[in-house]
């Protein structure tokens, strides 16, 4: 395997880019998991029942699951897992995919040592309660920062950091990690469902695009996701070609705008002026290879999407317009916006330049480029401290839950663009509370159009992931979301 950047974390409580998750989930598991047909199946868990009108789940543990260090999984771990991945000092990032969870938000702000909302039943059975039934909740717990960890390894209040304590549930073990090189994943013989077919996983660390591809091509790398640049020349390559497949996933391409950062920003009327400005169809088509353009925040694959939803479509005229009501006439009147991407991604580079371009010759707007490493340009997003950028936005479950109300609700953890609309709010705490998809899915492509509309992000484009697979390898499953863990691949 390659990975296109440095490992950001090894700790499953932060980290949050797609690649390390992947890497990750070989690892660490947690009680629930997507299996290949897209069904919450159980993982740690040897079963569930939902019981106080669908507030409490409760747990009973697969006998036979242990830590990687041999020792057997408990009740006790699953609560000390949450307590110390939603604690205040370790501060996770990724807070919201916990904070349904009765007691997590007091916990995480000081104001109790522990979360009542988890209790050990028995040695194999835990019990969860959560705030309100909500429809979506087995899916959250199907992400890292809900992973069960050894407490006599994983340290409770800092990062994990030290190699060797890594240590999971999973069907592959951290090996070994050289800095700036690679990590290797070795098969965990003594996995409690039977030894992975694969001896180790071997990824490389390549940032460069086109050393990547050379290395596919030379069979030094089984499996290669590709960039939108390298896709014309793979396939026009007779042999490269028949080793190319197209996923279409559950992720949004889009804009962030920080009205905290940029305070022209905060006038609806200048948003909607930017959005306006950009030709999504040219970029989607011409400059990335045929993307499938996106109007909305919820795509396909996921309940509230609309083939329909026109959303803000390119247009110059009502994009000046828009500027002037903002009482910009000239866009020149404007400060520079600085706009950040990601360094070492030759299709984050395309869109930085083709939007500046854009906003240059339609509004007259001065637009700066700065591209950052990943782990940089996160902590600066996490920290609310950009002003416009480029970035995508995976389904961790495949819920619209997971696009509108988890990110963009005023006062969520995972809000970083100080987004605030009322009606936007209400319609989501409506579809967040409802049982029956056909009202959620009602309620969430009503607070699609207000985000779209009020342009709480810019959507560009959806999922659809290119990916290289060597002959030589077999047995991969994958979800809507993405590749499940290598326990059953194999290589010949």
């Amino acid at each position: 395997m390659a990975l296109t950047l440095k490992p950001t974390t090894f700790d499953p409580a932060r980290v949050q880019d797609p690649e390390m998750i992947g890497l990750l989930s070989n690892v660490f598991e947690g009680l629930v998991a997507y299996d290949e047909h897209n069904r919450i199946v159980p993982q740690l868990a040897q079963s569930w029942k939902v019981e106080n009108g669908g507030r409490t789940y409760v747990f009973k543990l697969r006998k036979g699951a242990k830590f990687q260090n041999g020792r057997p999984v408990t009740a006790a771990d699953v609560k000390w897992s949450i307590e110390r991945n939603s604690s205040k000092a370790l501060a996770s990032p990724t807070l919201g995919y916990l904070s349904d969870i009765v007691g997590v938000s007091e916990h995480n702000q000081g104001q109790r040592p522990d979360v009542p909302g988890v209790v050990v039943v028995d040695p194999g059975t835990v019990s969860i309660t959560i705030d309100s039934p909500r429809a979506y909740f087995l899916g959250k717990l199907t992400y890292p920062v809900a992973a069960v960890e050894p407490k006599e390894l994983v340290p409770a209040t800092a990062e994990l950091s030290d190699i060797k304590a890594v240590v999971g549930t999973g069907p592959f073990k951290l090996d070994s990690f050289q800095a700036d090189q690679q990590i290797v994943l070795a098969a965990n013989s003594d996995y409690y469902l039977g030894s992975p077919k694969l001896r180790a996983i071997q990824y490389q660390i390549i940032q460069d695009a086109a050393t990547r591809l050379n290395k596919f091509r030379a069979g030094g790398i089984d499996y290669l996701t590709l960039e939108r640049q390298d896709i014309p020349a793979v396939q026009s390559d007779p042999s490269l070609k028949k080793q190319l497949q197209f996923e279409n996933r559950p992720m949004v391409y889009y804009l962030g705008l920080n009205p905290a950062q940029y305070a022209p920003f905060r006038d609806v009327h200048v948003r909607r002026a930017i959005a306006l400005a950009i030709d999504r169809t040219r970029l989607d088509r011409d400059l990335l290879g045929g993307v499938p353009e996106a109007r909305g925040l919820i795509p396909p694959g996921v309940i509230g999407y609309d083939a329909g939803y026109q959303g803000l479509a390119f247009d110059t005229a009502a994009a000046r317009q828009e500027l002037q009501k903002a009482g910009y006439a000239d866009g020149k009147s404007l400060p520079p916006l600085t706009f950040t991407y990601r360094e070492q991604t030759p299709d984050a580079r395309i869109i930085a330049e083709a939007v500046g371009s854009d906003l240059t010759r339609n509004l007259g707007m001065k637009v700066d480029l700065r591209a950052e490493e990943l782990k940089i340009f996160l902590n600066h997003r996490n920290a609310n401290q950009l002003e416009f950028y480029f970035l995508s936005w995976t389904a961790d479950y495949l819920d619209p839950q997971n696009f509108l109300s988890l990110l963009l609700t005023s006062g969520s953890p995972q809000n970083h663009d100080s987004f605030s609309n009322p009606q936007f709010d209400k319609l989501c705490d409506e579809g967040d509370k409802a049982l029956d998809e056909a009202r959620r899915a009602s309620l969430y492509g009503q607070a699609n159009d207000v985000a779209v509309q009020q342009v709480a992000r810019i959507p560009l484009y959806y999922g659809r992931e290119v990916d290289l697979v060597s002959p030589r390898l077999s047995g991969m499953k994958e979800s809507l979301i993405g590749l499940l863990p290598f326990r059953w691949a194999e290589a010949k």
